[in-house]
C-alpha cells in the first residue's frame, strides 16, 4: 500500500449558491494537489436544513469533476440528497456518487434528515476510509463499528461553532489513539448558512498516534496537507 496525499479543505460557502460553491470546490481541488480532498459537512449547499437536495448526477457538478479528471484527484463533498439524507458525495472523474449517509442527524436537522443505514468505507489506492459526518465524530459507538469495518483512516467533514474546536481536536486524537488510524477532519470556516454565521475551521490530520500531521487556521480558504504512511498505523 502506498503512501496517500490527503487534503482537508474550508473553502468559501454561498449559502443554496450550489453553482458558485461547485466553482470553489473545483478550484480547491486544483490547488491542493491531493489525491484525497475532504470538504465540510454541507459544503455544496451551505447549512441550511432547508436547502434543496442535491441529486449526484446534477450537472452544476460538472466542474468539480471536471477539476478532479484534471488532477487525478477524488473529492469528498457534503450535500442533503433524497431520503432525505445529509450525505458525502464522491467526486472523480468518472462523476459524483453517494458514498455515505449521516448516521447521527441532530439539532435542527433532526426534524427534516433520516439517520443513514450505518458505516461506510471507501478503498482509495489500498487505502480504507472509514467515513462520518459531524455529530458522528462524537459518538464513540460510531467509531467502533466504522473501525470494526478495517479502516486505515477516519475521515470526515464537519460544521462546528468556533468554540467547539478544541472538542473536535481532543475527538480526532482520541480515534486515532484509540483505533491506531489517521484521522482527518474538514471543518467549515467562516459563514455556511443561517445557523452558523461564524465556524470554527482548523482543519486537520491527526497521526495514529495522536500527533498533529497537518492544521489549518481558522480562516476561509485554507488547505491543511499531509502525506500518510502505511507504515505509522498502530495495526501494521
Amino acid at each position: 500500500m502506498r503512501s496517500l496525499i490527503l487534503a482537508v479543505a474550508q473553502p468559501p460557502v454561498h449559502a443554496l449558491d450550489i453553482a458558485a460553491n461547485v466553482t470553489r470546490h473545483a478550484a480547491t481541488v486544483r490547488a491542493a494537489h491531493a489525491r484525497v480532498v475532504v470538504f465540510p459537512e454541507l459544503s455544496l449547499t451551505g447549512y441550511d436544513v432547508d436547502a434543496p437536495l442535491l441529486a449526484p448526477d446534477d450537472p452544476r457538478l460538472r466542474p468539480l469533476i471536471d477539476a478532479c479528471a484534471a488532477t487525478d484527484s477524488i473529492a469528498l463533498a457534503g450535500a442533503p440528497i433524497a431520503g432525505p439524507h445529509i450525505a458525502t458525495l464522491l467526486v472523480d472523474a468518472d462523476g459524483a456518487r453517494v458514498v455515505y449517509r449521516k448516521v447521527h442527524p441532530h439539532g435542527s436537522a433532526e426534524a427534516r434528515f433520516r439517520p443513514g443505514p450505518g458505516p461506510e468505507v471507501i478503498e482509495v489506492d489500498g487505502w480504507r476510509l472509514g467515513l462520518a459526518i459531524c455529530r458522528d465524530t462524537g459518538i464513540e459507538e460510531h467509531w467502533a463499528a466504522t473501525a470494526e469495518l478495517g479502516i486505515d483512516a477516519y475521515v470526515a467533514g464537519v460544521v462546528d461553532e468556533p468554540a467547539a474546536e478544541a472538542v473536535m481536536a481532543e475527538r480526532a486524537r482520541k480515534i486515532s489513539t484509540t483505533y491506531g488510524v489517521w484521522t482527518a477532519i474538514a471543518s467549515s470556516a467562516g459563514a455556511t448558512g443561517p445557523d452558523y454565521p461564524e465556524t470554527a475551521g482548523r482543519s486537520g490530520i491527526w497521526t495514529p498516534d495522536g500527533m498533529v500531521a497537518a492544521r489549518a487556521g481558522s480562516a476561509v480558504g485554507e488547505i491543511a496537507r499531509a502525506t500518510l504512511y502505511a507504515e505509522q498505523l498502530a495495526r501494521v
